[in-house]
C-alpha cells in the first residue's frame, strides 16, 4: 500500500471553480487516519499554500513552485531551488514575440507589471494576489519561475524561442494549457519528490501521485502508483499511455478513486 500521496491542485484536487470539495477534503483526512502522508505538488507559491493548509486544518508536505521549494510539516524549507541570475536576466530582459503576460516569483511573493484581476479568480479560497512591480528592476538572483500566461498556440511559439536562447540552463513545461513556465533545470514535481520521499525513509514505489498537466509528468512517471485526471492535457495522457486515467476533477474524482482504493482495494476500479 502506498505511504505516501502526492496531489496536484488545479484542474486535479480543486473543482474547475478551484474549490475543495467537502468529500475532496474528508477523504484527505481519511488518509492521515491510516497514516497515509499528505503531500500537496503544485506551481503556487509556498505563501498561499500554507494559508490554505491552515484554513483546511490539514497537516501535509509542500512542494511548491512546481519544485523549486519543498517544506516540511512545520513549515521549514527543506529544498529550494532558484533560477540562475544570468537565465532570470535573460528571460526577463530578453525580446519575445508574444503577447503573454509575465509573472515573476520569489519567496516575497507573486509579481507582474499590469493588473490582470481575472486570475484571482483562480485564488479566491486564499485571498492571495499578485504585486504590481516593475520586473526589471527585481533582484535576479533571487527569482524561483517566470510564468508566461496566454493563448496555447502563442505560447507553443515561445517555447521553442525560450528553448532556442536558453538550451539546457534551465526546464520549461506547460503547467496548463494557457501557462508556460520557466523553472531553473532538473527542476520538476517528481525530482522534488524524490527528495520528500528520501527525507521521509520512503522509496518513490511507496509514493501514489495524482495530476492533470505536463508539469506533472515527472512525478506521476516515478511513483509507484500514478493517476491521470480525466481533463489532463491531451499531451500527458499520451506520454504516459500506460497510467490509469480516471475522472473530471469537476466531480471530485480524486475522492472517488481513494474511497473505492481505501475501501475496496481488492476489486477493480472504474471511473465514475
Amino acid at each position: 500500500m502506498a505511504r505516501l500521496a502526492a496531489f496536484d491542485m488545479d484542474g486535479t484536487l480543486l473543482m474547475p471553480d478551484h474549490r475543495l470539495g467537502d468529500q475532496t477534503l474528508a477523504t484527505l483526512k481519511r488518509l492521515r487516519e491510516r497514516d497515509i502522508t499528505l503531500a500537496f505538488a503544485t506551481g503556487r507559491h509556498a505563501l498561499e499554500m500554507r494559508q490554505l493548509l491552515g484554513n483546511l486544518a490539514l497537516d501535509a508536505y509542500l512542494i511548491t513552485g512546481n519544485g523549486t521549494r519543498i517544506h516540511t510539516l512545520e513549515g521549514d524549507v527543506l529544498h529550494e531551488q532558484d533560477l540562475a541570475p544570468a537565465v532570470a536576466e535573460a528571460v526577463l530582459h530578453g525580446e519575445w514575440e508574444t503577447t503573454a503576460s509575465v509573472h515573476v516569483f520569489n519567496d516575497r511573493g507573486w509579481f507582474t507589471d499590469k493588473p490582470l484581476p481575472w486570475l484571482l479568480v483562480a485564488h479566491g479560497m486564499s485571498g492571495f494576489s499578485y504585486q504590481i512591480a516593475d520586473l526589471q528592476r527585481l533582484p535576479s538572483d533571487e527569482v524561483t519561475k517566470i510564468c508566461f500566461v496566454g493563448e496555447h498556440a502563442d505560447l507553443e511559439r515561445l517555447r521553442l524561442q525560450l528553448s532556442e536562447a536558453l538550451g539546457d540552463s534551465a526546464h520549461l513545461c506547460f503547467s496548463a494549457f494557457e501557462c508556460l513556465e520557466v523553472l531553473p533545470p532538473g527542476c520538476n514535481k517528481g525530482a522534488a519528490l524524490r527528495v520528500l520521499s528520501s527525507h521521509l525513509g520512503l522509496t518513490l514505489a511507496e509514493c501514489m501521485a495524482f495530476g492533470d498537466a505536463m508539469n506533472d509528468h515527472e512525478m506521476l512517471s516515478l511513483v509507484g502508483h500514478g493517476l491521470i485526471m480525466g481533463n489532463a492535457m491531451p499531451q500527458l495522457i499520451s506520454a504516459l499511455p500506460h497510467l490509469q486515467v480516471i475522472g473530471h476533477c469537476q466531480t471530485q474524482a480524486v475522492s472517488h478513486y481513494l474511497s473505492h482504493w481505501l475501501d475496496h482495494s481488492d476489486l477493480p476500479y472504474s471511473p465514475e
